[in-house]
């Protein structure tokens, strides 16, 4: 298939029809990790990521917890505080 890279708002894009997404095992909403190389771009469908809870993004955490405050400055809109 040939296509064109086409302007779509303030970036490119090239539309990608369902029997190529098919043939990729691809489908729309799918998550992906695009690569550029030399001469091309590649696209790699990754799995689902599995969602952690705060524990255990810290299970393997061993340093002290370093919570202070911090003062923003006086507000310079209408922020409300």
């Amino acid at each position: 298939m040939i296509t064109s890279i086409q302007k779509w708002g303030n970036s490119q894009g090239i539309r990608l029809p369902k029997n190529i997404l098919t043939a990729a095992g691809l489908s729309a909403g799918c998550a992906v990790k695009i690569v550029a190389e030399p001469d091309r771009i590649v696209i790699h469908k990754i799995g689902k990521r599995k969602h952690r809870s705060l524990q255990e993004l810290f299970q393997n955490y061993s340093g002290e917890a370093a919570g202070e405050e911090w003062d923003t400055g006086t507000p310079v809109g209408k922020e409300l505080f």
